[in-house]
C-alpha cells in the first residue's frame, strides 16, 4: 500500500508517493503564478493551484509503479477561497495569508476594542495573516462577489477545502480543525464556528466548510476529475501542523521549525489550551475521529525563504537558492551588515505588519556576499527571537524541515543561535510527509503513532558551536529600528 500526499503551499504544488516504510517513493512539483496587483497584496488563482495539483500529481505517479490506497492533503494555510458551489469555478483570485491589504481594517477592529475577546475565543490575533478580515474586505470592497456568498451560491473555504471540492467533484465542502483554527472564525474551546465572529466579521456560517477530523474517510475522489484515482481522502491538515506531525512530534514539549517561505516554529503542547504571551499564537495542531485535539502553540515568521528568493529575483545577487551557502561561505561573517527581512511586515515576536525591511551596516566594503550572508543570519536569528519567546529557554532539540533546512551553513548557524542540536530529516519534505501519516492513518496503511515513529529516519544532526552575540545585539538593534520606523511612517 502507499499514500498519495498532496501539499498545496504558497509558490507551487508537490505530490509525494509515499511506501509503506515511510520513504518516498517519487514525487511531482508545478509552480504556480503569483500575483501582487497592488503594493502588499498578494493573490492566487484558484485554478492555477488546482491545474499544479493535477500536474504535480501525474508526475510523481509516473514516477514510480506503487498506486496509492488514499490521498492526503496539506496546504498553505488562512487563504482566502471562494468558489461557485455547482461549477467550482472562482469568481475572483484567492487572497493569500502574505496579503496586508486588511492592515487598516484590523487597526479598526482593535481601535473598537475587539481583540481581547477574538483572542480569548481563538488564541489568534487581530492580523491580515488570518482568513476573517480577508472575508470582511471582500464583502466591503466586492459586493458582487459577496452577494453570491450571501445567496449560498459562492462557498467560502481555504486552500484545502477548495482542493477538496474539486477533487470530489464538488461532492464535498468540508475542512479540518487545525485549517479552521488559523481564520479568526472558529473556537478552541468549542470546536467549531462560533457565532459570535461570524457576526463580528460579517461571515454567513452556512458559507463556511463542514468540520471533520484530521483522518478518516473525509471524502472520496472523483476518476472522471482526478486522474482515474476513486480513492478515499483520509488526512488533511493545515501545512505547519502537517509538517509538526510528519516529525512524528507527538509528544508534549516536541518542537520543529519549518524553513520555507516563511519560517515557523510549532511546539505540541498536548490537550490543555494555554494562552502564550510573546506575540505566540495557540492553534489546534491535529484532532481524531473520535475527538480529542492536540494543540500546539506557534511562532509564525513571514519572511526567510522568501528573503532569499528575493536575492535572486529581485537583486539577481544569485542565481539559484541553494547558491545562497556558497556564496554565504565565502566570507567569515557579514561583516557587520545586518538584513532584517520585514518585506510582508514583521510577525512574531513583534506583529509590526506595517514594518518594512530594513539592511544597516554597509560600508564600501560590503560585498554580495556579506549581504547572502547577512540574509541567512537573519533567518537563524528570527527562529531564535521566537524560540526564546516560547521556551523561556533552550529546547532539547529542534527538528528542522523546509526547503531552506538543505542549507547546511543555515543550519549550523541555528544550532549555534539556539545553543541546542538541530536535528534534519532523510525525509525532507516533512509537510507532504505528514499528510501522508494522517491519510495512511486514516486509511489503515499505518496503525499507530507508535508506528509512525519508527519510519522517521535522520539525515544529520548539527551540533551547536560557539554563539556569535554581538551579531545577535546587531540584529536586535536593527529590529528595533524597523519597528520605530514603522511606527513613524
Amino acid at each position: 500500500m502507499s499514500v498519495l500526499a498532496i501539499d498545496a503551499g504558497t509558490t507551487g504544488v508537490t505530490a509525494l508517493v509515499v511506501a509503506e516504510d515511510g520513504s518516498a517513493a517519487s514525487m511531482g512539483y508545478e509552480e504556480f503564478a503569483q500575483h501582487f496587483p497592488e503594493p502588499g497584496w498578494v493573490e492566487h488563482n484558484p485554478e492555477d493551484i488546482w491545474q499544479a495539483t493535477l500536474s504535480a500529481c501525474a508526475a510523481a505517479l509516473r514516477g514510480t509503479s506503487l498506486r496509492p490506497s488514499c490521498v492526503g492533503i496539506t496546504n498553505q494555510r488562512e487563504t482566502a477561497v471562494l468558489w461557485d458551489r455547482h461549477t467550482l469555478a472562482a469568481p475572483r483570485r484567492a487572497i493569500v495569508w502574505q496579503d496586508r491589504r486588511t492592515a487598516g481594517l484590523c487597526v479598526r477592529l482593535r481601535d473598537a476594542g475587539h481583540e481581547p475577546r477574538v483572542s480569548e475565543l481563538t488564541g489568534l490575533r487581530l492580523d491580515p495573516y488570518f482568513t476573517a478580515t480577508k472575508l470582511t474586505w471582500l464583502a466591503e470592497h466586492e459586493p458582487e462577489v459577496w452577494a453570491g456568498v450571501e445567496s449560498g451560491d459562492i462557498a467560502v473555504g481555504t486552500v484545502d477545502s477548495y482542493l477538496i471540492a474539486r477533487l470530489t467533484a464538488g461532492a464535498q465542502h468540508v475542512t479540518d480543525p487545525s485549517n479552521a483554527s488559523r481564520t479568526l472564525l472558529y473556537g478552541l474551546a468549542s470546536g467549531g464556528w462560533e457565532p459570535e465572529l461570524c457576526e463580528l466579521f460579517g461571515v454567513p456560517e452556512r458559507a463556511l466548510p463542514e468540520i471533520v477530523p484530521n483522518y478518516g474517510p473525509l471524502g472520496r475522489t472523483d476518476p472522471s476529475v482526478f486522474l482515474g484515482l476513486d480513492v478515499p481522502i483520509s488526512g488533511v491538515a493545515g501545512d505547519q501542523q502537517a509538517a509538526l506531525f510528519g516529525q512524528t512530534c507527538f509528544d508534549v514539549g516536541d518542537v520543529k521549525c519549518t524553513y520555507g517561505t516563511g519560517s515557523f516554529v510549532l511546539a505540541n503542547i498536548g490537550d490543555k489550551i494555554t494562552r502564550p504571551e510573546n506575540g505566540l499564537l495557540t492553534t489546534v495542531a491535529w484532532q481524531t475521529p473520535s475527538g480529542e485535539r492536540t494543540y500546539a502553540v506557534e511562532g509564525s515568521i513571514f519572511v526567510t525563504g522568501a528573503a532569499v528568493q528575493w536575492l535572486r529575483d529581485g537583486l539577481g545577487l544569485i542565481g539559484t537558492a541553494p547558491e545562497s551557502e556558497a556564496v554565504a561561505r565565502t566570507v567569515p561573517d557579514s561583516g557587520g551588515v545586518v538584513f532584517v527581512p520585514a518585506l510582508t511586515g514583521l510577525g512574531a515576536p513583534h506583529w509590526e505588519p506595517d514594518a518594512r525591511g530594513l539592511i544597516t551596516g554597509i560600508t564600501r566594503g560590503t560585498t554580495r556576499a556579506h549581504l547572502v550572508r547577512a540574509t541567512l543570519e537573519a533567518i537563524a536569528f528570527e527562529v531564535r527571537d521566537v524560540v526564546e519567546s516560547m521556551t523561556a529557554g533552550s529546547v532539547p532539540v529542534l527538528k528542522a524541515d523546509g526547503g531552506a533546512s538543505t542549507n547546511d551553513l543555515l543550519m549550523q548557524f541555528q544550532a549555534d543561535q539556539l545553543g541546542t542540536a538541530v536535528e534534519r530529516p532523510a525525509v525532507q519534505e516533512t509537510t507532504a510527509l505528514g499528510a501522508a501519516f494522517l491519510a495512511g492513518l486514516g486509511a489503515g496503511v499505518w496503525g499507530s503513532e507508535a508506528e509512525l515513529r519508527e519510519t522517521w529516519l535522520l539525515d544529520r544532526r548539527f551540533e551547536p558551536g560557539e554563539r556569535d552575540e554581538a551579531a545577535y545585539a546587531r540584529w536586535r538593534a536593527a529590529v528595533e529600528l524597523t519597528r520605530t520606523a514603522s511606527r513613524n511612517a
